[in-house]
């Protein structure tokens, strides 16, 4: 029998105990992962609307808008009107939300170097390939 979808579950749940055990020791135990890939996403641009950021992290927009409210209220990011369009915000990340994403940077450098161990470069390689492939044949 076949576990590989099982081991995937598994391991996503072993990263986010690692980030989350991480994070509680730098005393940043009330973020989820899923605040550290919106705050990932945000540090790639300046800002974005909640519908990029809702496509950007794959969260219903409900979800993705209480996560923001969350960053918001902890100061790491910030909502301001659209000069385009009055009916949406655009979100960016404040400077406290960018010491956060170096912060995390360093946390998920260590978190890849624990998961490659004994990896060679050939092997991640093929892995990231394997995955992706994975990825497309789901959408």
């Amino acid at each position: 029998m076949d576990n590989s979808i099982s081991l995937v579950s598994q391991i996503h749940s072993l990263t986010q105990d690692f980030l989350t055990a991480k994070l509680s020791e730098k005393g940043l135990e009330n973020f989820a992962t899923s605040h550290g890939n919106i705050l990932f996403q945000l540090s790639r641009v300046d800002c974005m609307t909640l519908s990029e950021l809702t496509a950007a992290i794959n969260r219903d927009k409900s979800t993705t808008t209480v996560l923001v409210r969350k960053l918001e209220n902890a100061g790491l990011v910030e909502l301001k009107a659209s000069a385009t369009d009055g009916r949406s915000k655009l979100i960016s990340l404040t400077a406290k939300g960018r010491e956060y994403n170096e912060l995390t940077g360093n946390l998920s450098k260590e978190l890849q170097e624990t998961f490659y161990k004994g990896f060679s470069e050939s092997e991640k390689e093929a892995f990231r390939n394997a995955l992706q492939r994975i990825k497309e044949n789901l959408i």
